[in-house]
């Protein structure tokens, strides 16, 4: 494509993103959250086919954090709190947080007032560190009955 080409393209879509009510977004964000997560809640992620192996574990044999994730959301979804839990913790604990974040982004985009603040510095390296962490101890053979999906 030429650079005019590229130029007109850019201008049509800050065109129609102007003219879009901001909550479009995260409307439309959350309509693919949902469908995702309904398509993981009705198919299987136990039975060997239907998604790709985690890449982590494929290449180490080792568990990241978000190994079981898909597990823990097909659980969520037909209402199996203790299976989700037994997949991936971590993930059963991100859920809730995601959705009120995206409930905030909703309620800011509506035109509420929303406070900026950010986290401090040690809130977010406390939180890499704990996924760190939670990385670690889910390999150590004695956690393994508690942390591994």
């Amino acid at each position: 494509m030429t650079t005019a080409v590229l130029h007109r393209v850019e201008a049509w879509q800050r065109h129609v993103v102007a003219r879009l009510h901001p909550v479009v977004f995260p409307l439309v964000v959350g309509a693919g959250a949902a469908a995702a997560a309904w398509y993981v809640s009705d198919v299987d992620p136990n039975e060997p086919g239907h998604y790709p192996t985690c890449p982590s574990l494929w290449l180490t044999g080792l568990y990241c954090p978000g190994c079981g994730s898909l597990r823990a959301i097909h659980h969520l979804g037909n209402g199996e709190l203790a299976a989700a839990w037994a997949m991936n913790p971590l993930a059963v604990i991100v859920i809730p947080w995601l959705v009120w974040r995206w409930v905030r982004w909703i309620w800011q985009a509506t035109g509420h007032r929303v406070s900026r603040r950010l986290a401090p510095a040690w809130a977010i390296y406390a939180l890499f560190g704990a996924v760190c962490l939670y990385a670690v101890l889910r390999n150590i053979p004695m956690f393994e009955p508690y942390l591994a999906p």
